[in-house]
């Protein structure tokens, strides 16, 4: 009796666990919680926890080359869904589903030639051009900067959407752009981003795009700490041309720091809505120093193929995700509202449209 009573509840963990899909996700140098991009595939994976009931596992390598074996782990245990975040994670994914072809897996920013395998792409420089329009609008000097993380193509999207978009609103604006490195560790390196923000103020940049990761945390943080430019700081060639910003609530802080004939200085964030990071004094109301952010919502994507294994409708291929599938976009909330006047919401829109219809050509290479 006692040995038929152990063989049923065994059998009934085994139905148990077969109704319960387990999602590993492997994430890219940053780590889990880097504010951006590999937080939004979190987030997403949260999501589907809360909506489907799925359990997931997280790996966060120390190094690069211990990727492949994280991820095979996932697979001998029977993972349903292994997910690779960030491009660098493409051939540890490649090689683990071509082993596992009963499995499947997800690859985000890169494309994967094996068939058991989900690519998903970004249209990034779609969701930069907006965002760099909305620079062109803004910018007090007509110098704007962009700070890249690894020096890649990928980023290089960003990189020519961010420049076209700039050109456009502000024909006579000039962008400068500078990347904090060439491998992994430049995902990773808020302190040099910060270096690199501080170089770009003394050439007169007032607004600073950073796709860099939780490098990109450097850049915030300088601006916070700098808040605004100088008329008597700025560099032979440049001056103050417009005054956007004059009639909005600042803060104690900034209105004591600033004094004079100066300039608000702001960031734009990437892929999550880093808006509230600009908020330096716990007080939306006053001027904050988040311009925008430029969403790519990797949670979206990592969402919907979650959702797609739990359905039993996994497909592999690649799925992009551009301005008319809602993958990329530009935040306004309370944090920006005033920042962003309803006139130049409507123009960033129209070329948003004009963009989904083709009608507007984005750049993808510098």
């Amino acid at each position: 009796m006692k040995k038929m009573l152990t063989i049923a509840l065994a059998l009934t963990v085994s139905v148990a666990s077969a109704q319960t899909v387990r999602v590993g996700l492997a994430y890219d140098a940053g780590g889990k919680f880097d504010k951006s991009f590999n937080q939004s595939a979190y987030e997403g994976s949260q999501r589907a926890v809360k909506a489907f009931g799925i359990q997931t596992k997280d790996f966060e390598p120390s190094d690069p080359s211990q990727t492949v074996q994280g991820i095979r782990e996932f697979a001998n245990q029977g993972f349903d869904l292994t997910i690779g975040v960030g491009f660098a994670n493409n051939a540890s994914i490649s090689q683990v589903a071509k082993e596992n072809p009963d499995l499947y897996f997800g690859l985000v920013d890169d494309v994967s030639q094996q068939k058991n395998v989900a690519s998903l792409i970004f249209a990034e420089e779609q969701g930069s051009y907006l965002v760099g329009y909305i620079a062109g609008m803004n910018s007090s000097t007509g110098v704007v900067g962009f700070v890249g993380g690894m020096d890649i193509p990928l980023i290089h999207k960003f990189e020519a959407g961010f420049k076209a978009g700039v050109r456009a609103a502000n024909p006579k604006a000039r962008v400068i752009a500078q990347y904090v490195g060439t491998t992994p560790e430049a995902w990773n390196n808020p302190a040099k981003a910060k270096e690199i923000a501080g170089s770009m103020r003394a050439k007169g940049v007032d607004i600073i795009f950073a796709a860099a990761g939780g490098s990109g945390n450097g850049v915030i943080d300088y601006i916070k700490q700098t808040q605004c430019l100088k008329a008597s700081q700025l560099p032979a060639g440049v001056k103050f041309n417009t005054n956007n910003f004059a009639n909005i609530k600042k803060s104690a802080s900034y209105t004591r720091a600033c004094a004079g004939n100066t300039r608000p200085m702001f960031f734009i964030g990437v892929d999550k809505n880093q808006n509230p990071q600009g908020d330096y004094d716990n007080n939306p109301a006053t001027m904050n120093h988040g311009l925008t952010s430029m969403l790519k919502r990797v949670d979206n994507a990592v969402y919907a193929l979650i959702r797609d294994v739990k359905e039993g409708k996994f497909k592999g291929g690649e799925r992009r995700f551009g301005l008319r599938e809602g993958g990329v976009g530009y935040a306004v909330d309370q944090y920006n509202r005033v920042l962003i006047t309803s006139a130049q919401v409507a123009r960033v829109e129209a070329v948003k449209a004009k963009i989904i219809s083709g009608a507007i050509k984005v750049p993808t290479t510098r």
